[in-house]
């Protein structure tokens, strides 16, 4: 089949599901949300569960701090030892570890609807390689701050993004074409980076190895507020388009004959997801495999017929909270990055999700 010809029918791609739950409406009906009780419990829970996270993350480690301590300093009364233990230390990094979760996740969820492809993650289509050939030309070429070196990463991540999206437009941009030439231009990407790191010295190359692994260890409040505010910008862009986001997935013909316009809301859910990655990678560098998983295990949960933007978001969170958790307690002395965990859990989760694909069990199959 033509990568231009649209899917004939919605169910040759997507499976329908009946739309339940509560619908609440504003007065005069201006705005009308469905309630679906199967998400809402799914999403309490995965708040919960990442609280309980944060709980553990912050009171315990080599040094132990007190709930009671904790509360005092996050409302600014905390003493001295544990307002370093957990106002510099711990809580930065826990933060960066949620908001960067939150914005793979995202990302990945708006990719995998928009391309009807569980793969459509910005890990495969280049994304995440091109906004790291952005930060590597900054640590080895130019020998940048950590602040040029993650403006490095978002500019590499946006270039990436605009070069995929020409190069597969053609009367429009379509799912399967996309993640071809997204596909090719990780690849390319792949082996600048590669080269670039070839050609560098042996301190510049070490840095930059280290920076390809992915890590929220040592982050300050800096990646926080920049990955805090783009998530806080970018998520409720998203979910403006979510209706389109869920139009789109019946194809482009059924969306635009549902009122949908269908170029530019692509175009606002592309640019979302991209920025999120590219904000998230300049962060905490590439960390793999969260965008492609946190999506798809929130969209089993709640079995929803849309995709939920906002449980993604805290499947995404809970994800890489808890990696960098088991990370900091089983290997206290070696401080392992939290890509490693990642990388380990998500080429598992990957064997999987291609096994149940090609058994056709799959949603997108």
């Amino acid at each position: 089949m033509s990568d231009e010809t649209p899917t004939s029918t919605p169910t040759a791609s997507v499976a329908v599901r009946p739309v339940t739950g509560r619908v609440l409406r504003t007065r005069g009906e201006g705005v009308a949300l469905r309630l679906s009780t199967r998400t809402l419990v799914v999403g309490v829970s995965l708040a919960l569960a990442l609280l309980a996270t944060a709980t553990i993350t912050l009171t315990t480690g080599e040094f132990e701090v007190s709930l009671s301590e904790v509360l005092a300093v996050l409302v600014g009364q905390g003493d001295g030892a544990a307002d370093f233990i957990v106002g510099t230390l711990r809580l930065p990094r826990l933060l960066t570890a949620v908001f960067v979760g939150a914005g793979l996740a995202v990302s990945g969820a708006i990719l995998q609807s928009l391309l009807r492809n569980p793969l459509g993650s910005p890990d495969f289509v280049g994304f995440t390689n091109g906004a790291s050939t952005g930060a590597l030309v900054m640590i080895i070429v130019v020998g940048g701050t950590m602040t040029q070196v993650a403006v490095g990463a978002l500019v590499g991540g946006l270039v990436t993004a605009l070069l995929v999206y020409v190069l597969s437009y053609r009367r429009g941009v379509q799912g399967y074409r996309f993640v071809l030439i997204g596909v090719g231009i990780n690849a390319l990407a792949l082996s600048v980076n590669s080269y670039l790191i070839t050609r560098a010295d042996i301190y510049d190359a070490v840095s930059a190895q280290a920076w390809l692994v992915g890590s929220v260890n040592s982050r300050g409040w800096d990646h926080v507020a920049v990955s805090g505010l783009a998530l806080a910008v970018l998520l409720p862009l998203a979910l403006s388009q979510v209706r389109a986001l869920s139009m789109l997935e019946l194809g482009d013909q059924s969306a635009t004959a549902l009122g949908v316009g269908v170029q530019r809301s692509r175009a606002i859910l592309i640019a979302s997801s991209v920025l999120l990655a590219g904000f998230a990678t300049a962060a905490a560098g590439p960390i793999w495999f969260v965008a492609l998983a946190a999506p798809q295990l929130a969209r089993r949960l709640t079995r929803g017929a849309a995709p939920g933007l906002v449980t993604s978001a805290l499947m995404g969170a809970l994800l890489l909270a808890v990696s960098d958790l088991a990370m900091d307690r089983l290997f206290p002395a070696q401080q392992l990055p939290v890509g490693t965990a990642t990388g380990c859990v998500g080429g598992l989760y990957l064997m999987w999700l291609l096994a149940s694909e090609w058994r056709g069990k799959g949603r997108y199959a």
